[in-house]
């Protein structure tokens, strides 16, 4: 679409279209102000339909396989289908199926350096990073799983409180002053919970509900109903502690409608990751919807932010190029004006954009880069999955990915010396954790064992796993018998999934490869990645040993595969997995791209101030996952939405 300058020129300019763009681009257009998107998507489609296709047909049903730009597509090789040449995107992005091709730039958008050390017990190991996102209209809130927890007040006070990583600029004060646009936020992306769910689990850590709330608040609609698997938790788990911390099931807020209204109530399909099919969940085009709706808010599509102009310290415009298809040369470009920017590119592009605009006078290192931060901390909620079999059925695989959790051991004294997690209660059985129904099906139609159903496998507690002992091992079932063990295999599949806060470490982070480029010809981020604290590596230890005892709790069978040694060391190693005392381990992303712009107190060792504003550019704004000091406990959603509309409150300020 063309874009009319308005009289007076733009207040605004914002580069990405997804949560925190929407929401300030909303905020600013329903107060007046003039506001330029630059998106580097296409257009939001008028109809999911195109979305739906494309994750229908798709080979790999990933987080991304719904949304441009494709993963089905020639391969590196020129033949197979497979992961496309990032050097032929306009604008490639990093995806799970990446993750095991990290070493080859042919496929993988991220570049990584040479791994230099290949032995699983060395902290010192680099990993690829376990996380993906979009580069659309709307942003990662497509495929996002939905939920919508408030981080602690412990949370933003780590390093007082534990001696652990670093507190957010002002520790509880600033979560004191975030809570009523927690509130808010709630209402932006209409959070369907129950209140005394909330005040349950706030008392456990002696936090007044009413000071989170308010007296009169509830939240927007009613929680989504449990699930029979929430329920066989709720029942059993309140028998177990962990480090002094007793354990009960707490239904989770979510970013869906639990009733009817704006948009559809939720109907229960179990691919809220990678999309919803009747947007009951929420997503970030709905805010953008509103934004455009305003008349005061343009959006230029496929326009790709390549460099930031400063004039003294002052950031004057930002430069873009067009294209048309993704595989097409650049149509053009141009340079957008306003009066304040505003970042919200997400933790890879923002600070690409910010290094890649290194031909400032004055600025080698790129904008809002005084500090040598931008790109560092990069962080994610590491997870550890656990998997079994329930004793009967509990009906796997129907409503939303995860009703509720496990929240009690998301703080306590024990993060003096291990990171704290939050347990999430997994619906879609062993979807995630074994590439289920597909694994399963395969072992019983070809008789294998790779789901250890059907074979002699022991797990750890001597129990033998082989799920029908009448059937002789390595079975090749067919007809009515093959559908009835599927059928009582599936309906009893649990899955459970630590999400670990990781430590801020300025050695993880993103910087830009000399080599590589995408087909625009703006360098690619190269990528850093390490979990070599024994902070986060202890929760893993915990995550296992948990994991165990509430699966005996349940009178459930573990399946949980620790990676075999064979996948440990060498030059073919698993890239995410490590040994550490004694056990093998492996982790999973959350989806949670956190850092490498961070708030702070001081210009020497932060990017922006606590008011989300370059320290070294006043009139240079970031937003997103990426200013967070650290990972805190909770998904990071609300907290991103909560943040935008803090920052948009102080935009409007500072327009006046």
């Amino acid at each position: 679409m063309s874009i009319a300058t308005p009289p007076g020129g733009f207040d605004v300019v914002i580069v990405g279209a997804g949560i925190s763009g929407a929401i300030i681009a909303y905020q600013l257009g329903k107060a007046g102000k003039k506001v330029l998107i630059l998106e580097g998507g296409p257009p939001v489609p008028k109809s999911r339909e195109d979305y739906l296709q494309t994750f229908f047909t798709a080979n790999a049903k990933t987080p991304e396989s719904p949304y441009p730009p494709t993963l089905q597509g020639p391969g590196s090789d020129g033949n197979s289908l497979g992961q496309p040449d990032p050097a032929t995107l306009n604008t490639p992005r990093y995806t799970v199926l990446q993750i095991n091709a990290w070493q080859n730039p042919k496929q993988c958008y991220f570049v990584y350096g040479p791994q230099a050390v290949t032995s699983p017990t060395d902290p010192q190991m680099t990993f690829a990073f376990g996380s993906s996102y979009e580069r659309v209209a709307g942003g990662t809130t497509w495929h996002w799983l939905g939920t919508s927890l408030m981080h602690l007040p412990n949370d933003f006070q780590l390093k007082s409180k534990y001696g652990q990583g670093v507190d957010w600029p002002g520790g509880a004060k600033f979560y004191n002053q975030l809570l009523p646009y927690y509130r808010a936020a709630t209402e932006v992306i209409g959070v369907s919970s129950d209140r005394d769910a909330m005040v349950t689990l706030y008392k456990t850590f002696n936090v007044q509900p009413d000071g989170v709330y308010g007296p009169n608040y509830d939240f927007p609609m009613p929680g989504i109903v449990m699930s029979l698997n929430d329920e066989l938790y709720q029942q059993k788990v309140t028998s177990l502690t962990v480090d002094g911390i007793s354990l009960f099931v707490t239904p989770t807020p979510q970013g869906r409608n639990s009733r009817p209204g704006n948009r559809r109530q939720c109907a229960g399909n179990t691919n809220c990751i990678p999309i919803c099919p009747i947007q009951a969940k929420y997503d970030g085009s709905v805010t953008l919807a509103q934004a455009l709706q305003t008349g005061n808010v343009q959006i230029q599509y496929q326009a790709v932010a390549s460099n930031i102009r400063l004039s003294g310290k002052q950031v004057s415009g930002i430069d873009f190029l067009t294209y048309d298809t993704q595989t097409g040369p650049s149509t053009g470009g141009g340079t957008a004006v306003g009066k304040r920017y505003i970042l919200a590119a997400h933790a890879i592009e923002t600070p690409k954009l910010l290094l890649m605009s290194n031909r400032n006078p004055g600025w080698p290192n790129g904008v809002a880069n005084g500090s040598g931060q931008v790109g560092r901390n990069l962080m994610d909620h590491v997870m550890y999955l656990a998997w079994g079999l329930a004793k009967d059925p509990i009906y796997a695989y129907r409503g939303p990915l995860a009703t509720s959790g496990i929240e009690a051991a998301r703080d306590g004294a024990f993060r003096n010396q291990r990171a704290a997690y939050r347990i999430e209660i997994g619906n879609e059985g062993w979807n995630w954790a074994a590439n289920d129904p597909n694994t399963t099906l395969a072992d019983f139609v070809f008789g294998q064992n790779n789901s250890q159903l059907n074979g002699n496998s022991v797990n750890a507690q001597g129990q033998k796993l082989r799920f029908d002992p009448n059937l002789p091992a390595f079975s090749q079932l067919y007809g009515s018998k093959l559908v009835s063990t599927l059928n009582a295999v599936y309906i009893r599949q649990l899955r459970l999934g630590y999400l670990i806060e990781q430590l801020p470490d300025p050695d993880n982070r993103v910087t830009l490869s000399s080599q590589y480029k995408d087909h625009l010809g703006l360098p690619r981020p190269q990528v850093t990645y390490r979990i070599r604290e024994d902070y986060v590596r202890n929760a893993f230890v915990s995550a296992k040993q948990v994991s165990t005892r509430i699966f005996q709790a349940l009178g459930a069978t573990e399946y949980t595969q620790p990676p075999a040694d064979a996948v440990m060391k060498g030059p073919g190693a698993s890239p995410t997995t490590f040994r550490y005392q004694g056990q093998n381990f492996v982790f999973y992303g959350a989806g949670h791209i956190i850092g490498t712009y961070r708030m702070g107190t001081s210009a020497t060792d932060s990017v922006l101030n606590a008011r989300q504003q370059s320290w070294d550019h006043d009139n240079l704004y970031m937003v997103g996952s990426g200013v967070f000091p650290s990972t805190a406990t909770a998904n990071p959603t609300l907290t991103i939405a909560a943040l935008a509309l803090q920052a948009a409150d102080n935009i409007l300020h500072d327009l006046g």
